[in-house]
């Protein structure tokens, strides 16, 4: 093992021996170069006279960049737009997104959390949590209703066991099945991964605070019996709540610093909170209990994920990282995403007064709904896959099937107008189907 992942791993044990125990052999062997990057970064502040380190291109001082690709970034400076980032990520957009983090979850306030870590986005953040935590074999345990790159990630790359449990029971969080899937899949296991996803996709369910503080105790119970824990906290969806009784912060403010083994794990992004999708900006940050200062854990932890970031992508987009940047330090940032938030729940609370009309209930069942992009359909009668292809081919109408049983709307990307109307199609769909 390279001396410089020892080390690493001797700051964690020191910290915490339990964190140590929960990564995976690779993640283990994770560290942070010091070669040209830190070469490099010695050069940028003690170089005054000529810095030849990093393989960039400078004109007059400046990246070298071409007019025509230029020309369509107006206002923006080619240092700021092309040069590398640092792998961990810039340094002001973690520091941006740590308060952004504080203020929409006031509860983490007197936790020690780490500073969040830069990824391409939160699948990119979810693979580097396999990477560093995951062996083969691993149990990793999360609900029937999941989003499918969790396979892909977890389970196709990584080979961790998929343990599931039923997400829902009496029209909420079916903290049952949660708890006896925690028991059944623990055993015989010193560590487990549990993927916990609100709002939820598909389902866009997110629990209410009692039903938060049920999942969390559950957990905090499981550490005591001596299990190590990666929680892992998906918060893809994050503020978008519609309801009044959901939770209104973070799973993760529940479990932050509650034991020595529960590791809490943020996976987020400016993907969805922020409004954009292709510009692959995402976050990791971590939090657990402590007797001593967690900040060196902390460290060692980032420069393991720094090392895995550099192994792969080197680093995320530096013009990316910028606009988040620009967007998080605008003093109307609240305001707009706030208005943005209520044009989502317009739609929401439209599909609910849709949905409540008894005439479709020979088609189908609703499930629970509350937050997020997205909901769900219970088919009867009729196979979503064939449900979904007949809307598609014969009404010009896309949906997605998530299994033989459940329909997935996306009302996101639906006008309130629009909505209506969908669910009349759908409904048709089935009645056409049923006649044959």
């Amino acid at each position: 093992m390279n001396p410089l992942a020892q080390e690493l791993n001797r700051q964690i044990a020191a910290v915490n021996p339990h964190v140590l125990d929960m990564l995976s052999e690779r993640g283990k062997r994770f560290y942070f170069p010091k070669g040209i990057l830190s070469q490099s970064a010695e050069a940028k502040s003690l170089a005054t006279k000529f810095n030849a380190t990093i393989g960039t291109a400078l004109e007059d001082g400046h990246a070298m960049a071409l007019p025509s690709l230029m020309e369509e970034l107006p206002g923006i400076d080619a240092n700021s737009a092309l040069l590398y980032a640092p792998s961990p990520g810039n340094p002001k957009l973690r520091e941006a997104w740590r308060l952004k983090t504080l203020h929409d979850n006031p509860s983490l306030s007197g936790h020690p959390v780490s500073l969040p870590i830069v990824t391409n986005g939160l699948s990119h953040g979810l693979s580097l949590l396999a990477d560093m935590f995951v062996n083969p074999g691993d149990p990793l345990i999360y609900p029937d209703m999941n989003w499918g790159n969790y396979a892909l990630n977890f389970v196709v790359r990584s080979e961790a066991v998929p343990c599931y449990y039923k997400f829902f029971k009496n029209n909420g969080f079916n903290i049952d099945a949660f708890r006896e899937a925690l028991t059944k899949y623990s055993e015989g296991h010193d560590k487990v991964i549990v993927l916990l996803n609100f709002p939820n996709n598909p389902s866009g369910y997110t629990p209410t605070e009692a039903e938060g503080d049920a999942i969390a105790n559950a957990l905090v119970e499981l550490a005591e019996k001596g299990v190590n824990i990666v929680a892992i906290i998906d918060d893809a969806y994050f503020g978008l709540f519609f309801d009044k009784h959901c939770m209104q912060e973070s799973l993760f403010t529940k479990l932050a610093g509650r034991h020595e083994r529960l590791l809490a794990v943020k996976a987020d992004a400016a993907t969805k909170e922020v409004y954009v999708w292709g510009l692959r900006v995402g976050f990791v940050s971590v939090a657990v209990k402590s007797a001593v200062d967690p900040w060196p854990l902390y460290e060692a932890l980032n420069a393991k994920f720094g090392g895995a970031i550099r192994s792969v992508i080197s680093n995320c987009s530096a013009l990316s990282q910028r606009l988040v940047l620009h967007a998080l330090n605008s003093p109307s940032f609240y305001r707009e995403r706030a208005q943005k938030v209520a044009k989502m729940k317009d739609r929401a609370i439209k599909v609910k007064e849709v949905l409540s009309n008894p005439k479709y209930d020979d088609a189908w069942e609703v499930y629970p709904f509350n937050s997020g992009y997205f909901m769900c359909l219970r088919i009867k009668n009729v196979d979503s896959e064939k449900l979904r292809l007949h809307l598609l081919e014969n009404y010009g109408v896309g949906t997605i099937s998530v299994t033989p049983t459940d329909l997935r709307i996306a009302f996101s990307c639906l006008e309130v107008d629009q909505i209506q109307e969908l669910f009349d199609i759908i409904y048709q769909g089935c009645k056409d189907l049923n006649a044959k």
